[in-house]
């Protein structure tokens, strides 16, 4: 026969069962039983009959309990289901939304079915009838101590789970971030490359053209002259007259100034087509791959010439301020290719009537290079979000979000930094400084970049280190 709740005496000096669950293995917490019910004798018969093996509290109703609860940490609450004040079931239900890590069992002297699955619905984990057997008593606890166990370790699986589900989806939106920059760049390599050859291909047919336009002009003027001449030589009437027709039929004089003015048409056409092979040749720097000292005005000015639709046929007013600099260790196609982001980002934000300012000067051993623009400014939120990758505020089809983010990492394998400080409704300026002498670094696999903003009462700015 088992152990029954009113014989006191023996519960008083009954053993404890041996059982797979090892408190020994666990912490207090884990160990400590909240005994909760209005019969003191009934709180003291469980607190002895569990005391052995478990660290025991009883509280003599439902408000003394949740002032426990709120106070320490317990593994499971042994519960009365009739009580004064709060019942059982109401010390449940708030067990189970304030403290999902504690076990409940309730305990009752009335034997109803629908009282059992309301107290398991709830979320109990047992449900003892009273008079119950200690044995009876002891093995409930021991499982739900057990089940209890089970459940926090899945939720902490699960949560860990969930982290390394969102650590991977990151990996992957970074992955793919980088495959699509590295797509980029490809690109922007091969159309360097495609711009070089046809620089290549198409210096010496200009320089052709051009040299032969130099000899056109001279023969069109000697031509000029000769046919002057003729016309003040004496022939005879008739030769004359068939003359004079035939200048009235071509239009003598027009021609001879339209002449002229194709010839020089042509040979402007033709120093156009060389400038901006040698514009093409400079800004591709494919013949100067290796990492070597370069005036950086040149690639500025090469890069200013190619934007001739924003700065020279817009209405773009650009002012160029630069200070003696040295030449400086770089990449100067790469470098450039920043120059072609910066000057073309800051064209668009001042909308083809404002002014664009490029400054250059020498502090100590870095060279600091700035853009400004009096365009529209950056919007505060946006300034720290303005060099991450794909990250654009033009309209859908105008901007790949990866110019500004492609120009960080230049920089930065330069040794580098880039900032922006942006006033909205004033204008924006970027700010970039390198390394007089220098050596190319790789940028680090997977490095996160991180930001710091420097707040002013004029200006926001937001320095990358």
């Amino acid at each position: 026969m088992g152990r029954h709740m009113p014989r006191t005496d023996a519960l008083l000096n009954t053993p404890a069962l041996v059982s797979p669950f090892n408190p020994e293995a666990i912490t207090d917490e884990d160990r400590r039983i909240l005994i909760v019910d209005d019969e003191e004798p009934v709180r003291t018969l469980f607190a002895a009959c569990l005391g052995e093996r478990y660290l025991c509290a009883t509280a003599a109703n439902a408000e003394e309990a949740l002032v426990r609860l709120a106070a320490e940490t317990y593994a499971l609450v042994l519960s009365d289901i009739s009580m004064p004040g709060l019942s059982g079931v109401e010390l449940l239900r708030r067990i189970v939304a304030r403290y999902p890590d504690t076990a409940v069992i309730i305990i009752s002297g009335i034997d109803r079915t629908q009282r059992v699955l309301d107290a398991i619905r709830l979320g109990a984990f047992d449900y003892l009838i009273k008079p119950c057997e200690l044995d009876v008593l002891e093995l409930s606890v021991e499982r739900a101590l057990e089940r209890r166990a089970l459940l926090r370790n899945a939720r902490r699986y699960k949560q860990d789970l969930e982290r390394r589900n969102a650590e991977l989806a990151w990996r992957k939106a970074e992955l793919e971030r980088l495959q699509a920059q590295i797509i980029h760049s490809e690109k922007m390599a091969s159309l360097g490359q495609l711009a070089a050859g046809i620089a290549h291909e198409l210096n010496n047919p200009a320089g052709f053209i051009y040299g032969n336009m130099e000899i056109l002009a001279e023969c069109a003027a000697g031509l000029e002259r000769l046919l002057s001449y003729y016309a003040r030589a004496p022939m005879p009437s008739a030769v004359a007259a068939e003359v004079e027709r035939i200048k009235g039929e071509i239009d003598y004089e027009h021609a001879l100034a339209d002449l002229r003015d194709i010839v020089n048409d042509c040979r402007e056409g033709a120093e156009r087509i060389r400038d901006v092979v040698q514009n093409l040749r400079t800004f591709s720097r494919l013949d100067e791959a290796d990492f070597k000292k370069i005036d950086l005005h040149e690639g500025i000015d090469s890069t200013v010439r190619l934007l001739s639709r924003y700065y020279t046929a817009g209405g773009v007013t650009l002012r160029r301020e630069y200070g003696q600099l040295p030449l400086v260790d770089c990449y100067a196609g790469q470098l450039n290719q920043v120059w072609m982001n910066l000057l073309v980002n800051a064209a668009q934000a001042v909308g083809g009537a404002g002014e664009v300012l490029i400054k250059t000067k020498l502090a100590g051993d870095t060279v600091v290079v700035c853009v400004s623009d009096t365009g529209c400014g950056i919007a505060a939120e946006n300034l720290k979000k303005i060099f991450d990758p794909f990250f654009t505020t033009k309209p859908v089809g105008e901007g790949t979000g990866l110019g500004l983010s492609i120009s960080y990492g230049i920089i930065e394998r330069h040794g580098g930094t880039i900032s922006v400080e942006s006033i909205q409704g004033q204008g924006t300026t970027f700010t970039i400084k390198l390394p007089v002498s220098a050596r190319p670094r790789a940028e680090a696999a997977g490095t996160q970049r991180e930001f710091s903003i420097v707040t002013a009462p004029v200006s926001g700015a937001l320095h990358r280190t």
